[in-house]
């Protein structure tokens, strides 16, 4: 199905926008909700997935564009178009995906209902029903509702941000002035209320709205309306004036809740009144509201997916130990002798990551032969065994050095948890280099054995998130190699302390080394011609010289495919420019999320070249992030790449392929092959 991106001539530039392609990219995500093959309370959970997703463009792309507009920034992106330009399609992409999505959910809820799981309007509600939730609400809503009157006495209240509130329109009956009042809508009790003994829920602001003549007593109820506000979340720390990087992202955080609105987003049936008064309380203009035909607040429909409804999911993977002890009752596998043995390469989530992973940092915390464990920390779990196995490490007296990123965004306050608490138990913590995200991810542990001191690594393109990597397509090398060892010993000391010009042997860190490697690697497959190959799998593509780098490969005839889930500023395909680029984005279960570069022809030798890591080819990666590519050499591995490289190639069930107009459209399903499945068969083949 094509998408409804705007059309752009082909030959109005050399790129494709960023925030547009971004928006492409959820709107393949919305695809999944439409898609009737995809297990029903599975498109619930995408349509939920694409409403998260909204949300955190408009918290931090529409701010930033916003705030160019207010100051007057008068440049252009590399596609050629102003902020107002890009804020103008933004909106009407944004209108097409809503509209979608209100079809979308007409289905699903119908096809719930078939299902026996209703989603009612308390209008379609018995007495008994009534009854109970009258209950309900006089004694659990009732006591935390805060009704908040607006006049000279009673100024506009703030709204925090992404929450879901009432506007109350009222009328005093003794001197028949109008009144109004906000009603933040509690979020203590989830976004639906369960009627006793079945799958029948009410959203809780129709529950709440039944009831506002006990909130406003002697008043009548002109006009009720749901509302919700989306603020800038964009962190903004000065860390150049900063003394105590901690304090100033804690202030910030702070400050953040108090950022200016970018979306109203109100009930469709709203009247004029209501939306013109919250326009100008919220000081913001009639384009940045979105008035809804649905419910608001559709990533709650995440409740709905936690039912305990098999036969309406998918089949639940239970992740494979691919290094088995074949020891009676599953015993951990000593990971220390087996990464001896020789590197391994693990593909969450088919690869367990509690049993490799989480296991080799356990096992380093508990080993008395260890000495030391360093670790970067971007995002983790709530919970995170991997945080609790380091304090247990630093309070056996072990040495453990954590960079911790603090402003990875939306972890910010979990990580200054992290961090607060890793500090209390003797762990050397740091906050990585000034003007640069740390989003490595790296872990060393230094062991003491018979033959002497030896460096066990860790390598890769995802989280120490066990949380994640349960829904995440990752890689991880394990190696002892000792010239990987040496580099990132090199790269943990100048995380931690200081240093420059560091020559590296096997990383290939950002922003040091990481720009002109790939760009060496591209030139090299661009002077091979035809017989260049060029494959690269990676989260986005935005940065305008490789793209350029791409294009020169592409018109000397080298064979390039890009796979690539979300955002892809280059145009494909198009005559002689980019003829030979193929570029495909697979969305399924799983998120797509490995990177790997592979380069037919490597350092010009004629030998391929590997690499896998946490970097994509983006500015922010290239520029202004700590990243970390490595090489992967052991034949076995690179096999296993091959094969990983394969299969998304392969796949016409996922798959979709970007046109060179920009937009999107679904690989022809021929035969049926699905890549989520395919690895899972493998994982289980692998380890049996």
């Amino acid at each position: 199905m094509a998408s409804e991106l705007i059309d752009i001539e082909a030959d109005s530039g050399r790129f494709i926008n960023r925030e547009l392609s971004w928006l492409e990219f959820n709107s393949r995500v919305l695809a999944q909700a439409e898609d009737p093959s995809v297990p029903l309370l599975e498109r619930v959970k995408f349509c939920a997935i694409w409403y998260s997703n909204l949300d955190e463009f408009f918290q931090v792309r529409v701010a930033g564009l916003k705030d160019q507009i207010a100051g007057q920034f008068t440049g252009t992106t590399p596609d050629g178009r102003t902020a107002t330009q890009q804020m103008h399609e933004i909106r009407v992409a944004v209108d097409a995906q809503m509209d979608r999505a209100a079809a979308c959910l007409d289905k699903q809820m119908a096809g719930l209902a078939d299902a026996g799981i209703e989603i009612l309007d308390w209008d379609d509600l018995d007495g008994e029903d009534r009854k109970y939730l009258s209950g309900e609400f006089d004694n659990r809503i009732y006591p935390v509702l805060t009704p908040l009157a607006v006049d000279l006495g009673h100024p506009f209240p703030y709204i925090s941000n992404l929450s879901l509130s009432l506007g109350v329109l009222m009328v005093d009956p003794v001197d028949g002035h109008q009144r109004f009042a906000r009603l933040k809508v509690p979020a203590t009790f989830g976004r639906f209320l369960r009627l006793p003994g079945e799958t029948r829920f009410v959203p809780v602001e129709q529950v709440v709205t039944a009831h506002l003549p006990t909130l406003f007593p002697g008043l009548e109820i002109t006009e009720t309306v749901a509302f919700r506000v989306t603020r800038n979340a964009d962190l903004a720390v000065d860390e150049g004036e900063a003394q105590d990087l901690l304090a100033a992202v804690e202030l910030e955080l702070r400050r953040r809740r108090f950022r200016s609105v970018v979306r109203l987003e109100v009930e469709h049936l709203v009247s004029s009144e209501i939306r013109n008064l919250l326009i100008d309380e919220l000081d913001i203009e009639r384009e940045d509201v979105y008035e809804s035909d649905t419910l608001l607040e559709l990533s709650s429909l995440r409740d709905l997916h936690a039912l305990d409804r098999p036969g309406l999911k998918n089949p639940v993977w239970k992740p494979v130990n691919p290094l088995p002890s074949g020891v009676p009752g599953d015993q951990a596998v000593n990971l220390f002798t087996r990464i001896r043995e020789g590197d391994i390469l693990v593909h969450h989530p088919y690869d367990s990551f509690t049993a490799t992973v989480q296991e080799f940092i356990w096992q380093a915390a508990n080993d008395p032969q260890v000495l030391a464990i360093k670790l970067t920390l971007y995002r983790t779990s709530g919970d995170s065994p991997i945080v609790q196995s380091l304090i247990r490490a630093a309070e056996s007296g072990k040495q453990v050095a954590v960079v911790v990123e603090l402003k990875a965004r939306f972890d910010e306050e979990a990580n200054i948890e992290w961090a607060r608490r890793l500090e209390q138990a003797g762990v050397h913590v740091a906050y990585g280099l000034v003007g640069l995200k740390v989003h490595a991810k790296t872990c060393l542990v230094v062991r003491e054995e018979a033959d002497g001191v030896r460096r066990y690594c860790h390598i890769g393109t995802g989280n120490y998130n066990s949380i994640t990597a349960r829904v995440y397509t990752d890689l991880g090398l394990f190696t002892t190699d000792p010239e990987i060892g040496v580099d990132l010993t090199q790269l943990f000391n100048s995380l931690t302390g200081y240093g420059r010009d560091i020559e590296f042997r096997r990383l290939v860190p950002a922003p040091q080394s990481l720009r002109p490697k790939i760009l060496e690697l591209i030139e090299n497959e661009t002077t091979r011609g035809a017989e260049g190959r060029i494959i690269i799998k990676m989260n986005s593509l935005a940065d305008s010289a490789m793209i350029e780098a791409l294009y020169e490969a592409s018109r000397a005839g080298v064979e390039i495919d890009l796979i690539v889930r979300a955002i892809c500023c280059l145009r494909p395909g198009v005559p002689s420019m980019s003829d030979t680029i193929r570029v495909r984005s697979l969305i399924g279960r799983y998120l797509e999320h490995s990177r790997i570069y592979y380069f037919g022809n490597g350092e010009g030798v004629g030998v391929p070249a590997y690499y896998i890591g946490s970097a994509d080819l983006m500015p922010r990666n290239l520029n202004r992030r700590i990243e970390a590519l490595v090489e992967v050499i052991d034949p076995d591995l690179r096999r296993q790449l091959d094969q990983i490289l394969e299969i998304n190639l392969t796949d016409d069930v996922l798959a979709w392929d970007l046109m060179a107009d920009g937009t999107w459209c679904r690989v022809a399903n021929r035969v049926g092959f699905e890549a989520h499945s395919a690895f899972e068969q493998l994982a289980v083949q692998a380890a049996s």
